[in-house]
């Protein structure tokens, strides 16, 4: 982990860069996809969004949940990635929501300035680190 300093400009500029953002997606993706088949099933997708600790950190701080409720939040999401409903999530699903997500949370975050805690794998570290890069060529 690290602390950065982000806005949702350099989350939007990161995803209108096609080239740094596919290549991201596909690392991850690649990543996730355990049996290599080239779909990512609710067992290989749902270590992705355990990390993510949507109900399991409030304020940061670790609190006890619901095991059903878990369940219940991590299966909608997974359905949220799955646009064909079909049960697995293909490349194009992943990034496509990814995408979606990441906008969204550009949009909630605005255009100034916060100082975050990012996960090093992230796709917000990733985008804090693909700034800094323009930044310094």
């Amino acid at each position: 982990m690290s602390v950065e300093i982000l806005d949702g400009a350099t989350i939007v500029n990161f995803l209108e860069d096609e080239e740094a953002f596919n290549a991201q997606i596909c690392d991850r993706f690649a990543h996730l996809d355990s049996d290599h088949d080239g779909r990512l099933s609710y067992g290989e997708m749902l270590k992705e969004l355990q990390c993510l600790r949507l109900l399991e950190t409030h304020f940061g701080v670790d609190v006890e949940t619901d095991p059903d409720e878990l369940a219940l939040v991590y299966g909608s999401l997974f359905v949220q990635f799955d646009h064909d409903l079909n049960g697995t999530v293909e490349l194009e699903e992943f990034k496509s929501e990814t995408k979606q997500m990441m906008l969204a949370m550009a949009t909630g975050m605005g255009f100034l300035p916060v100082q975050m805690v990012l996960e090093e794998d992230s796709f917000l570290k990733k985008a804090v680190e693909w700034e800094s890069a323009k930044l310094v060529a």
